[in-house]
């Protein structure tokens, strides 16, 4: 399992070993402010990240 969240010291302190920095504590995957064609690639970027860290020894 992959986790993607804000807060990685939380995430790490719990015992996740595969963790993806995620954008905001609101919007891990995502981020409002952004127009929707930046907000996609925003996405795709994270996701690709937590499918790199599935891939990875845990």
């Amino acid at each position: 399992m992959a986790q993607v969240t804000a807060v990685t010291p939380v995430a790490r302190m719990v015992g996740s070993n595969r963790v993806v920095q995620g954008k905001g504590i609101v919007y891990p995957l995502g981020d409002a402010g952004l127009d929707p064609e930046e907000e996609k690639d925003l996405r795709r970027s994270i996701v690709k990240q937590a499918l790199e860290a599935l891939r990875s020894e845990a």
